[in-house]
């Protein structure tokens, strides 16, 4: 199988410090591990609909901006029988290696409302600063979703916390 996802990164900033939402994943038959808001896309969704869909379901929010969407083109003027999206994520994941492939697009955005209590497969959705986030991944990197603990580590590196996450570059066969 194979699987295309809309990961979120959504930011705020309170008392000074950047947080961002993370929650458990709760899905049968699969881990109670953190992980970031989002998922596989519908076919023929825009990575941005499937974001704002992703988000909404999981916690509640409604994302207001998502970085990079000033970029967003679309092909609809040119043949409206055959449409493509272009659009700049902070960030895109390839799995190299595991027990299923799949590619994904992580985007840094903004949303307003309230955390549900429990969401789409999700429980304990919550904001936390990125500082405590980097502690987090040092001290158990297993606690996140696969997928996820490598967005979230690209994460903190772009946003200076990269000496406190221990990195690997896995060589191509």
């Amino acid at each position: 199988m194979f699987f295309v996802n809309a990961r979120a990164i959504v930011e705020r900033e309170r008392d000074g410090k950047i947080e961002i939402v993370v929650q458990t994943r709760n899905k049968p038959n699969e881990p109670a591990r953190l992980e970031l808001p989002g998922g596989r896309i519908e076919p023929f969704e825009s990575l941005t609909a499937a974001l704002r869909r992703e988000v909404k379901e999981e916690t509640g929010l409604d994302v207001t901006y998502i970085e990079g969407e000033e970029t967003r083109l679309d092909t609809a003027g040119s043949n409206p029988d055959f449409v493509v999206e272009c659009v700049r994520p902070f960030a895109a994941y390839q799995t190299i290696k595991g027990s299923f492939d799949s590619v994904g697009y992580y985007f840094i955005c903004k949303a307003e409302g309230n955390l549900l209590q429990e969401g789409d497969g999700t429980i304990g959705i919550q904001w936390i600063e990125i500082g405590k986030l980097a502690d987090m991944m040092r001290e158990d990197p297993l606690q996140f979703i696969n997928v996820d603990r490598a967005g979230i580590m690209f994460y903190l590196k772009h946003r200076g916390w990269l000496q406190v996450i221990p990195t690997q570059t896995i060589e191509p066969e």
